[in-house]
């Protein structure tokens, strides 16, 4: 690709979103900041440029630098030496090529040398990179973990950290150990407090840390002693200036080759507390987590998008029994698949950062001054939505990477699974994504709620409401039968006040949900720019027509009694 991001028209379809103008206009403070800042947008239509060059930037070094560098990086890889990472040396080229156009710290305020972005352009900006390198999306994209700093560090953690890593340095959060994984509840890394040098210290072994040897870290640490739950949890800031930590050994993993996962030994580490004492897990991991999962549900289109591109060149030119293979329909209707698994993904991921910008701005603006009611209505409401979208975006996309991996692999044929081509690297790094930053499993925990509280099913009339074009009426209607069934689906579930029989069909009930909520956007889509999204959206709700179908006649014949067979 010439550019990651003018190549791909469906990005600036969804940038320029109706939705942004209410977006830039919380985030821009009513654009006060063109007084003191020169690169500060004069109002919404220098704004939403701004965005746009930016993107322009990003998807041209993605492709010249990133992209480029890719393949050397997946076989070189991060080493490790006296207890330090070297990243591969494609890698240390991508980093100095994204802090030189100014591209880290893009969320954050320019008074702390960012570039004050909202969260949908920036989430953009991760699924370009991605696209070419998801393990240097990895390294790259840490640097929102800056947003939960920012969001309960104190004013003087601010000045501290935040122009570090707008200037360019790395992150990692510290969650994960060997005895904690999924259950974060039982990390047991030691945190006590220093009364001669007036500060914390951190003791323990954090395992599968992604980017460990970055500069600034958010530790999760059990603060209280004597404690075993959630309750005795604390964040903590450690900087790698300070010592104290030394990566034992990187990972040897199947796929995302160029992000070192690594194994920390702290020793007396000097830290500082993040927020109040006992919220770690509690309300400030949970703030980095949704960050996260948005994070790698970006990753998971910009690897559904790399395997769409490397499938449809192949079929483009490969030739066999005379003619191109995208010709016969087996590989064509393959090839449909992957673009409306893509499309839909997108269009989730797309309103789900919408939905998270507005609340988030919305929270910032709070800590100014106080909410109208307004405004606490507008950010109770897409506080709710975010919260109920981004386990729906996280699951179902990387969910999608791994399938639209496979059948990129598939189209290939018998040199899909030779080394040579690109398809093997993406089908490798997508079978993380379902697995890390919380398991589809764990999403589908996360999401079952909104099924049985009948939030998804109140949106989904809501959507019912929006107008469409003529050409998508029919498939308005189908959706609105599966929908029916979803809902169907859930009241037999609920009526049966079988808390185990609601566990084991719930991720049948959210993906339902899911490829409803996706028909309805498509549609959606399709009727303002039919050129981009009419084909997705008739591939795509013949698909998920069908998931509907197969889960709701599973439920619908599904009996209690059997679930002692499963259990066998």
């Amino acid at each position: 690709m010439s550019n990651y991001y003018t190549d791909v028209p469906e990005l600036k379809y969804h940038l320029n979103n109706p939705m942004m103008e209410r977006i830039c206009e919380l985030k821009e403070r009513g654009y006060r900041d063109k007084e003191e800042f020169d690169y500060a947008p004069q109002d919404y239509a220098d704004a939403m440029d701004s965005y746009d060059k930016v993107l322009e930037i990003t998807g041209e070094i993605t492709a010249d630098v990133i992209a480029a560098n890719a393949e050397s990086v997946d076989e070189e890889g991060p080493h490790c030496a006296n207890g330090r990472v070297e990243y591969a040396s494609g890698t240390k080229q991508n980093l100095d090529t994204m802090v030189k156009a100014g591209l880290n710290g893009m969320t954050m305020p320019r008074r702390f040398g960012g570039l004050n972005f909202p969260i949908t352009p920036y989430t953009m900006c991760a699924e370009i990179v991605a696209a070419a390198d998801a393990g240097f999306g990895n390294i790259w994209s840490l640097q929102d973990c800056i947003e939960t700093l920012y969001e309960f560090g104190n004013e003087d953690q601010h000045s501290r950290f935040i122009p570090r890593i707008c200037a360019g340095e790395t992150m990692s959060m510290d969650l994960t150990e060997p005895d904690a994984g999924s259950d974060l509840q039982s990390v047991m890394l030691k945190a006590t407090y220093d009364e001669a040098n007036n500060c914390w210290r951190l003791n323990g072994v954090k395992r599968f840390i992604t980017n460990g040897d970055a500069d600034l870290h958010l530790v999760l640490a059990r603060s209280e002693e004597g404690t075993h739950d959630g309750r005795g949890l604390s964040m903590f800031i450690y900087d790698k200036r300070d010592g104290g930590v030394n990566v034992r050994r990187i990972e040897n993993k199947l796929g995302i080759h160029g992000s070192p996962t690594c194994e920390l030994v702290y020793k007396n580490a000097k830290a500082e507390l993040c927020g109040e004492r006992k919220l770690g897990l509690i309300k400030y991991v949970m703030a980095l987590m949704n960050g996260a999962r948005l994070g790698i549900a970006a990753q998971s289109v910009g690897l559904s998008q790399a395997a769409y591109n490397e499938a449809f060149a192949y079929a483009k030119e490969r030739k066999q029994f005379g003619k191109a293979i995208i010709e016969f329909p087996a590989v064509y209707d393959m090839l449909a698949s992957i673009k409306a698994k893509l499309d839909a993904g997108r269009a989730l991921l797309y309103q789900t950062a919408r939905y998270v910008d507005i609340y988030k701005a919305l929270d910032d603006i709070a800590r100014e001054r106080k909410l109208t009611p307004e405004e606490r209505k507008e950010q109770k409401m897409y506080a709710k939505l975010a919260d109920s979208f981004t386990p729906l975006a996280k699951g179902m996309n990387s969910e999608y990477a791994n399938q639209n991996a496979y059948d990129c692999i598939q189209v290939h044929g018998g040199s899909g699974f030779m080394m040579e081509y690109a398809c093997q690297r993406i089908y490798r790094d997508a079978r993380i994504t379902s697995i890390y930053e919380g398991t589809t499993q764990l999403q589908t925990v996360a999401a079952i709620r909104y099924v049985t509280n009948g939030a998804y099913a109140s949106t989904l009339h809501d959507y019912e409401l929006i107008p469409c074009s003529p050409e998508m009426g029919g498939l308005m209607e189908r959706v609105k039968e599966m929908t029916r069934k979803f809902e169907a689906c859930t009241n037999a579930v609920k009526a049966a006040q079988n808390q185990e029989l609601q566990d084991f069909v719930a991720r049948r009930l959210m993906e339902m949900a899911a490829v409803n909520i996706m028909s309805h956007l498509l549609i959606q889509d399709a009727t303002r720019a039919p050129e981009l999204f009419s084909k997705s959206a008739h591939v795509y709700v013949n698909y998920a027509e069908a998931e509907v179908e197969k889960h709701f006649n599973f439920i619908r014949k599904f009996q209690a009694d059997e679930l002692a067979d499963y259990r066998k």
